[in-house]
C-alpha cells in the first residue's frame, strides 16, 4: 500500500533535499521553523522517521556525532570533518562485498556496512 505524504511530510522531504548537507534532525527543524513557525520538533522527527521507512531518505549514523539525514538513498561512503563536524559524500565506488574479507571470530552474520572516514574539510584547513 502506497502511503500518501502529508503536507508536513512533504515539507520535511523538500527541506532535506534542499539542504543537501547531511543535516541533523535539529538542523532540519531549524530550517523549517524559519518558514513555518507552527511546525513542531516532534512533527519533524516523526516525518524523518517515516521518510526513512519509506526509503525516500536515509538516516546515516555518524560515530561521535548526531545521526544525519541523506537525500541520496544509494549506498555510498562519507567523510566527517573532525574540526567542524560536517559530513560530506566520498567519491569512491561502493564495495558491496567487503564483508567477505572480514575474518569473523565472533559468529556474526554480516548484513551490511557504513563507513565514515575522518578528515579536515577545506574550509577548516584554510582557517589554520
Amino acid at each position: 500500500m502506497m502511503r500518501r505524504h502529508t503536507i508536513q511530510c512533504t515539507l520535511v522531504l523538500e527541506t532535506v533535499k534542499k539542504l543537501r548537507c547531511h543535516a541533523t534532525a535539529d538542523e532540519i527543524y531549524e530550517a523549517l521553523v524559519k518558514e513555518y513557525p507552527n511546525i513542531s520538533r516532534g512533527t519533524v522527527y516523526r516525518n524523518l522517521q517515516r521518510l526513512c521507512e519509506m526509503g525516500e531518505i536515509r538516516k546515516r549514523e555518524i560515530p561521535g556525532g548526531a545521526d544525519r539525514f541523506d537525500h541520496l538513498c544509494s549506498n555510498h561512503y562519507h567523510v566527517r570533518c573532525v574540526k567542524c563536524g560536517r559530513v560530506f559524500d566520498v567519491d569512491m565506488e561502493y564495495m558491496a562485498d567487503i564483508e567477505k574479507f572480514i575474518k569473523d571470530t565472533h559468529g556474526f552474520v554480516f548484513t551490511g556496512h557504513d563507513i565514515v572516514f575522518k578528515g579536515i574539510c577545506p574550509e577548516c584547513r584554510d582557517k589554520t
